[in-house]
């Protein structure tokens, strides 16, 4: 609250004079405002929202143990390779160096990040696609809940019949070009994909294909 004193007038110890004004000092209490500070600064931390880290799911596979037979041919699978300059390189199947079983030795295409990448990542997914695609039909038709089309949306991405997708960058790449692969993937619904070493032969072939 706000106080007002009075200072002593003209007529004070009875001397005569002129008729002057009242002085008046002004003395304000703060404590209220501070009340007030305190009452708005509970209200926002209670209130607010702390940021949350995010975090992204990777798969890398888990080296076979010593002696295992060799692993199957990756039929179904497509490899991409990073490097420099945000340049994105990808074959589909087992990369053969030199030509093997009458198929030819592995030739690398490049795709550019954006609506080319988006385009050939939804072909080579587009059976799981059309089936989540269903699914989502099914929900905003409610014949399916919430969970019962999350838990058929996660068995199409993992199921056999889904492409597989490996990402191996060389010394060149960087880290963002990986981040926006992988945001891609989860884009056009792909859910199985890792994360692994670049061979000395993929090397080699991705020098050649760059240096044109």
């Amino acid at each position: 609250m706000a106080e007002l004193g009075e200072g002593s007038g003209s007529h004070a110890h009875g001397k005569k004079g002129p008729v002057r004004a009242k002085k008046q000092s002004t003395r304000v209490d703060m404590t209220p405002m501070v009340d007030l500070a305190f009452l708005l600064l509970t209200f926002f931390v209670l209130t607010s929202t702390f940021s949350k880290p995010k975090t992204m799911e990777i798969t890398f596979p888990v080296p076979p143990p010593p002696g295992s037979p060799k692993p199957e041919m990756n039929v179904n699978g497509h490899t991409f390779l990073l490097t420099k300059d945000n340049r994105v390189f990808w074959y589909s199947g087992e990369f053969k160096e030199v030509p093997k079983n009458g198929l030819p030795a592995t030739e690398l295409t490049e795709v550019k990040f954006g609506e080319d990448l988006n385009k050939l990542l939804l072909d080579k997914n587009d059976l799981i696609e059309q089936s989540i695609k269903e699914y989502k039909k099914q929900r905003l038709n409610k014949e399916i809940d919430d969970s019962t089309y999350r838990k058929l949306a996660v068995e199409a991405k993992g199921s056999p019949k889904a492409p597989f997708f490996v990402i191996k960058a060389d010394d060149k790449a960087v880290y963002k070009n990986l981040i926006d692969l992988i945001d891609e993937f989860n884009i056009c619904n792909i859910g199985k994909y890792a994360v692994t070493d670049i061979m000395i032969s993929e090397v080699n072939l991705l020098n050649q294909a760059t240096s044109k």
